[in-house]
């Protein structure tokens, strides 16, 4: 994203104000790629701005404004002293550091604006995870099916013995 590792371009941009998002500065940025489900590509995250690194809750997603990265939508935790965790929801993309003298900006998730009105499907994670669960269940079933057929054969031949 072109511009937005330049302070004077992210000060241009303008503010947006709707009756549900209360006091503070609000911007809205747009979404690209698939981190952040389910947040759709093309979509607007609206973030209220962040005064200081303090009130930066940890689990919470917010938007980084960065020198290096430009702009990057992420949930962040503060485990580290002089620099931020942040990781993506979508589990594919790994959890990565951002030092803390790097950012330039801090925006607090709002609310999303979607732009499309299509169908959502599930993620292809939210599916494998379902299918893992089912699995892990069938192989408690077949355990206790097993011990259960086990024990059976074990009183079986004690009595025919």
């Amino acid at each position: 994203m072109n511009g937005y590792a330049d302070p004077e371009y992210i000060e241009s941009l303008q503010q947006i104000s709707l009756p549900f998002l209360g006091t503070g500065k609000h911007r809205g940025f747009p979404v690209e790629g698939d981190s952040m489900p389910p947040h759709a590509d093309g979509s607007i995250i609206v973030g209220r701005y962040v005064e200081k690194l303090g009130d930066v809750n940890d689990g919470k997603t917010y938007i980084l404004i960065t020198k290096n990265e430009g702009m990057v939508y992420k949930r962040l935790n503060k485990n580290k002293k002089n620099a931020l965790v942040v990781s993506s929801d979508n589990s594919f993309y790994p959890p990565y550091e951002v030092k803390v003298s790097s950012i330039l900006e801090i925006w607090e998730y709002v609310c999303n604006i979607g732009l499309t009105d299509e169908k959502q499907e599930l993620t292809e994670s939210a599916s494998i995870k379902d299918l893992f669960l089912e699995l892990k269940r069938d192989i408690h079933d077949l355990k206790i099916s097993c011990r259960h057929w086990l024990f059976l054969r074990k009183e079986y031949r004690r009595r025919n013995i």
